[in-house]
C-alpha cells in the first residue's frame, strides 16, 4: 500500500498530494495528515470522489486508509481524481490586488500565494491572467507569487500586466513575468474568454 505523508504542509498541499498519489498509485492508499482542518479537507476531497475512508487519530495527526473496494463506480479512481475539480479550459482571471481579501493583509498575501500555487498544480491552467492596479506587483521577482506566475506562464497561461499600473508604481523595468499591455488589449482578451474570475 502506497503511503503519503502530508503533515506540516500548508493548505491546500495535503489535498494536492492526495490527488497526485491517487493518480500515480491508485488504491489502496494510506494518507497521514494533520488533525483538524487538513484532515477535514482531505476527507471531503476523497468523499467527493465517492471514496469511503477509514481513519484514526493520535498525537495530533490522522491516518486515513482507502482500500480497493472503495473506488468510485464508472472508472478508475485515478482518472476521476484527475478530471474532477479541474478548471474549465477557457477561463480568464483578473487580479487587481497583491492580496486575497481585505481585512488582514498578511493573511491575504498567504491566501493569494496559495491560490496561484494551486492553479499551478492543475492539469489545465487558466488561459489568461491579467494583472491590474496593485495586482501588477505580483509580477515582481521578490513577490510571494512570482514563482507561481512564472510556472503558470511556462504551462501556457498568458499573463498580461497593465502598463499604466506598472508605470504608476514605478516598477515596469523590474517585472519578472508577463507581458506589459494596455487596457484595450486586456479588455479584449478578457472578453474573448467564456468565463472570467475577478480578484481584488
Amino acid at each position: 500500500m502506497h503511503k503519503v505523508d502530508t503533515r506540516n504542509r500548508p493548505c491546500p498541499k495535503p489535498v494536492i498530494m492526495t490527488r497526485e498519489a491517487l493518480k500515480s498509485h491508485g488504491l489502496p492508499l494510506e494518507i497521514v495528515v494533520d488533525s483538524g482542518i487538513p484532515l477535514l479537507n482531505v476527507r471531503r476531497f476523497l468523499e467527493n470522489l465517492n471514496i469511503s475512508v477509514s481513519f484514526f487519530e493520535a498525537d495530533g495527526y490522522a491516518t486515513l486508509v482507502c482500500t480497493e473496494g472503495d473506488q468510485p463506480e464508472g472508472g478508475p479512481e485515478a482518472e476521476t481524481a484527475g478530471k474532477r475539480f479541474e478548471v474549465p479550459e477557457d477561463v480568464a482571471i483578473l487580479i487587481c490586488s497583491e492580496v486575497l481579501g481585505r481585512s488582514d493583509r498578511e493573511l491575504g498575501e498567504v491566501l493569494m500565494k496559495s491560490f496561484l500555487g494551486t492553479l499551478v498544480e492543475r492539469e489545465q491552467p487558466p488561459s489568461l491572467i491579467a494583472l491590474m492596479n496593485e495586482g501588477v506587483k505580483l509580477a515582481l521577482p521578490g513577490s510571494s507569487a512570482s514563482e507561481s506566475l512564472e510556472a503558470l506562464q511556462a504551462k501556457g497561461t498568458e499573463i498580461l500586466v497593465c502598463g499604466t499600473c506598472s508605470s504608476h508604481f514605478g516598477i515596469t523595468g523590474s517585472l519578472s513575468v508577463g507581458t506589459v499591455s494596455n487596457m484595450f488589449d486586456i479588455t479584449g482578451s478578457l472578453l474573448r474568454h467564456q468565463k472570467n474570475l475577478v480578484l481584488g
